[in-house]
Order: structure tokens, then sequence, then C-alpha cells
């Protein structure tokens, strides 16, 4: 795979920053209310050889810690410091949201909806606009982290669209036990990168406000994959094979629930399941009702609703359909 700028001095920022070198920069925006100013870091590390750039981000969505432990993981441990090219890490874009332990910005705004954003718009569309205008122009590959939505617990997954050989390679390479194929939604940090050339490996993995050892395992292992096949990884690093080759899946569906009550699931997160097994129960508080859900086909389990209680109509259950 052919990636790769060899920039003497990255001009990013308002900072020139040449080979070598080690810089800490801030990407700002707005102040709080307050009037205080809110420094989102970014973690430069460029190794004195020139080659491909690679940007690390999580924290798209305040609520998403467990994609900003990962991240966290890779610069306390000193995976980010290349043996060539660039790494750049921001552990956490929205750090309004993150501030504020919200999902979307204070203006209610989900930023992975206003992609490419405005210089004139709302917060989360400025932060859009500078993300895709000041830095995005000098990266070569994006490794984006996100966690699964409220209690809806994701399996560790690489969601890539379809028909793009490089990415099928470099999901292949990062290993995660799941690759699903999923379009690129509009006005998402994914689609935008994908119009301007710029491939994108979307992580997703947990759920929000909350940490997992496996999850966090998976990613860190997965971005120190993709920087030895690119040759950046520092020698110091081992680099372990999947233990399972990964389960690329075209089709899923959500399985919702047919009745409001207390839910449990009874089957683990990467189950396979074949169609009729028994995968959960839902009841009512007075131990007069109990509904027993089952597989409506065969495939995958890659997400559970951990919430203990649910509505009629709430996805419960996200199943793989067909695979590759």
């Amino acid at each position: 795979m052919m990636i790769g700028k060899k920039d003497d001095v990255l001009e990013i920022l308002g900072e020139s920053i040449k080979l070598g070198e080690s810089r800490e920069v801030n990407f700002s925006v707005a102040r709080l209310h307050t009037t205080t100013s809110v420094e989102v870091p970014v973690i430069i590390e460029r190794s004195k050889k020139p080659g491909p750039t690679v940007l690390i981000t999580a924290g798209i969505h305040g609520d998403e810690v467990n994609g900003i432990e990962i991240v966290r993981q890779i610069i306390a441990k000193g995976i980010n410091k290349p043996k060539k090219g660039t790494v750049i890490s921001i552990p956490v874009i929205n750090i309004f949201g993150f501030l504020h332990l919200n999902r979307e910005f204070p203006d209610g705004r989900d930023l992975n909806r206003v992609f490419p954003g405005s210089v004139k718009g709302s917060l989360a569309s400025r932060v859009a606009h500078k993300l895709i205008h000041e830095i995005i122009p000098h990266v070569d590959l994006i490794l984006d982290y996100h966690t699964g939505s409220a209690d809806r617990f994701n399996a560790p997954q690489i969601r890539i669209a379809n028909g793009e050989p490089v990415l099928d390679e470099l999901a292949t390479t990062f290993g995660a036990p799941f690759v699903l194929y999923s379009k690129n939604l509009n006005k998402s940090f994914r689609n935008t990168c994908y119009k301007l050339g710029v491939p994108m490996l979307l992580f997703e993995g947990g759920k929000s406000f909350s940490f997992d050892v496996n999850v966090t395992n998976s990613g860190v292992n997965g971005a120190k994959r993709i920087l030895h096949h690119l040759g950046m990884l520092n020698s110091k690093f081992k680099v372990s094979k999947p233990k399972k080759a990964c389960v690329f899946i075209s089709e899923s569906k959500w399985l919702r629930a047919k009745y409001s009550g207390m839910f449990k699931a009874s089957v683990s997160i990467n189950a396979k399941v074949k169609k009729g097994d028994l995968i959960g129960n839902i009841t009512d508080p007075y131990g007069k009702f109990n509904h027993f859900v089952k597989a409506e086909n065969s495939g995958y389990i890659i997400n559970v609703n951990e919430a203990p209680i649910v509505y009629q109509g709430d996805a419960v259950f996200h199943i793989s359909t067909k695979l590759i």
C-alpha cells in the first residue's frame, strides 16, 4: 500500500513541526460561557525519517470514553512515536461533550452529523470545519475510535464501505473480530474524509460511559498492527496476530423488543447463534410474564442491549445476516 506524504516541515494549526520533533499543539475553537479557554490537545510525534501521516482520533461523541481510553493508552505506551512518518493523536475531539458527560455539543448537535462544517455555523459545525480544513489535508490514514451509544454494547469491529480494496486490506490487518460493511452516512466524519480521498478505519467497541479491557486491547493491538503494516511501529513493540480470522459481515439486522419490560440477554457478545436459539428474556416486575427472545436467523451477535429496562420496539440485539 503506497501512502505517505514527505513534508520535511509539517505546517499545522499555526505551528511548524520538523522531522524528529514532538509537539503538543492546541485545537481551539471557542471558550466556555464563563470565558474560560477550552483547549483540545493534539499530540504530534514525528520521526526523523519521512513516511506516512496517521491520524488517531476518539471522542467525537463526548460519552464514548472507551475510545478515548484506547487513544490514551496508545499515547501513554509510546505506540504513537513512529520509527518513520508522523502520528497525530486527538484523544478527545468533542471536549465540550466530554466535560459535560454528554454525547452532543452544548448546542445540541451531533458532531458526526455536521461535517464538513462551516466557519460561520454552530459550535459543532465550526469544530468540524477546522478539523477538516486544518488537520485532514496533512493526513494519509485515519483510525477513528467509537463505542456503542447508551447501553448498546458493540463487539469490537471495524466499519468500512464495501468495494474499497485498500480498506479491506487495512481492516484485515487491524484484526478486530468483525468487519462490518456499512454505508458512509451523510455529513459524517467518515463520509467527508472519503470524499477527500483519505481512508478511514472506524472502530466500534463497548458502550458509552464504560471501560472494557477486551475492547481496549482490541483497539490498541489493532493500531499496533496498522503501524507495523506501514513500517511505522517502533521495533520495541511486539505485534501479535489475531487469535481468529476477521469475520466480514455484508448484511446485518436489529432484533427489536416485541414487548416492554425487564430485559436480560442470555447470550454473550461475539457469539454465533442459530435460528430459533434462545438469546434473552423480557419479563414484568410481578412474575406474571416471561417472553423468550429467540434468534430470527443464524449469525453472529455483534451488539447486545445491556439496559435492564426496554420498551417495545427497542433494539436489543444486532445480528449478522450475510457473511463474505
